[in-house]
């Protein structure tokens, strides 16, 4: 078994940072839906200013708004203004692994898409 990446949002800009939340991130649903990623599925978050990774679970923001706010504990790592990539993995046998198609999702200042590869 492989673990591959399955989805990416690729430089989108985190519009608000919650410390008051229970945790997570909230997204765009149309962010969610290019990059396959479901409501409460694990992502990754990378955070391109400062370096900062780590993991929690998507939440679905209000379709079109270009949403990205970080809740929770995570906001002491990432903030508003921040560029962050957003990515989710799948495991699949190995020799399905040669043929993953990611959803790669590239984004504009507003987190609007600008390019949307291997979506359907």
């Amino acid at each position: 078994m492989r673990e591959m990446m399955q989805g990416k949002i690729h430089r989108a800009t985190v519009t608000d940072a919650n410390l008051d939340y229970e945790g997570s991130i909230t997204l765009d649903r149309d962010l969610m839906e290019a990059a396959d990623i479901l409501p409460y599925e694990k992502v990754h978050i990378l955070d391109v200013n400062n370096g900062a990774r780590l993991e929690t679970y998507a939440i679905p923001g209000k379709r079109g708004s270009g949403e990205v706010c970080i809740n929770g504990a995570a906001a002491h790592l990432v903030h508003k203004g921040d560029i962050v990539i957003v990515l989710h993995y799948t495991v699949v046998p190995e020799e399905e692994a040669h043929h993953i198609k990611p959803h790669l999702v590239y984004v504009d200042k507003e987190n609007r898409i600008r390019q949307a590869v291997g979506v359907h």
